[in-house]
């Protein structure tokens, strides 16, 4: 996901912060006049709880982090939290903005569960009496209309420092698939261009394949090397037509098989160990014996032009 996901973390988390800022305010705003009464203050937060949407609870704490209600939501009041000291949780260590209004970071609450905390000022007057709170489960908050596309461009991701620090000490052994290679590869591109496999993880110092198909795309299939090594074994796999929605063309899947084959057998140090290829997406992956790890798109694959091309030419 890259640095991505942060730019769509941040849009989910503003987009949640505008639903709940006005509800959380106008119920702050009710709390001075019953705050020190805490049965009118628990019916307070109760009768208010289904304005704040997706509240797993709401309480109200004093200035400096103590409960000063019980943990309240639409249905029932649940006694034993009054006068808790919340001051060292995670979202009471973070600083309310000017305007009063704290949308958490995220974190792993005391049930286990991924959790995140609002928090509203409560003045009374011009004095800061307390907060209130509304406790959130990440389960019940609603997800992003749509998943951000993974980006398409070239990323290397680096191993373990333990494997590096030993690749020049180390050879490619030669492996089963590597003895029959063109073969293996050719029962491949045949699966994935007439047989529905979308996407493939090639394991050539194990010599296996585990693929994923169109018409059973929950479950992946281990194919070892002595099924590589026959052709008959694509018989067990009827044949499907190219998806439209695939962004690898069909006759682009040789070329790139043709490339990864040719980076298994360059080196006897820096050599690939394992590669895979999805075509809804259209990004291939490829690690190599350094354990460093490069994602990018077909195309910037086959046009041997750009940062990766120059990155192996440094050896990885």
């Amino acid at each position: 996901m890259d640095e991505h996901w942060k730019d769509e973390v941040y849009r989910k988390r503003a987009e949640l912060a505008r639903r709940l800022h006005e509800p959380m305010a106008r119920l702050a705003g009710l709390c001075p006049a019953v705050w020190c009464d805490r049965q009118r203050l628990n019916n307070l937060l109760a009768a208010g709880c289904g304005g704040i949407p997706h509240a797993v609870s709401l309480y109200a704490l004093d200035s400096v982090g103590v409960q000063v209600s019980d943990n309240v939501d639409a249905e029932r009041i649940t006694p034993g939290h009054f006068g808790r000291d919340r001051s060292q949780r995670p979202y009471m260590k973070e600083p309310v903005p000017s305007w009063g209004f704290l949308l958490s970071d995220a974190y792993v609450g005391l049930t286990g569960r991924p959790s995140l905390t609002a928090l509203h000022i409560v003045h009374d007057g011009a004095a800061v009496i307390g907060y209130l709170g509304a406790d959130f489960d990440l389960r019940d908050l609603p997800a992003a209309a749509a998943l951000a596309e993974e980006p398409r461009d070239w990323r290397q991701l680096k191993g373990d420092p333990a494997i590096r620090g030993g690749v020049f000490l180390q050879q490619r052994v030669e492996s089963p698939m590597d003895r029959d290679i063109v073969q293996a590869l050719a029962v491949l591109e045949d699966l994935i261009t007439v047989r529905g496999m979308f996407q493939v993880v090639i394991h050539f110092s194990s010599s296996r394949a585990t693929g994923w198909f169109v018409d059973d795309p929950f479950r992946y299939h281990i194919i070892d090397h002595e099924a590589l090594a026959d052709p008959d074994v694509c018989l067990l796999y009827p044949p499907q037509p190219w998806p439209a929605d695939a962004r690898i063309a069909r006759e682009r899947v040789k070329p790139m098989l043709d490339a990864m084959r040719e980076l298994r057998l360059a080196d006897q140090t820096i050599y690939l160990r394992s590669a895979s290829i999805n075509i809804f997406n259209g990004m291939v992956s490829l690690t190599f014996s350094c354990d460093g790890t490069h994602y990018m798109s077909c195309d910037e694959f086959l046009n041997r032009q750009g940062d990766f091309w120059s990155a192996i030419g440094g050896h990885s």
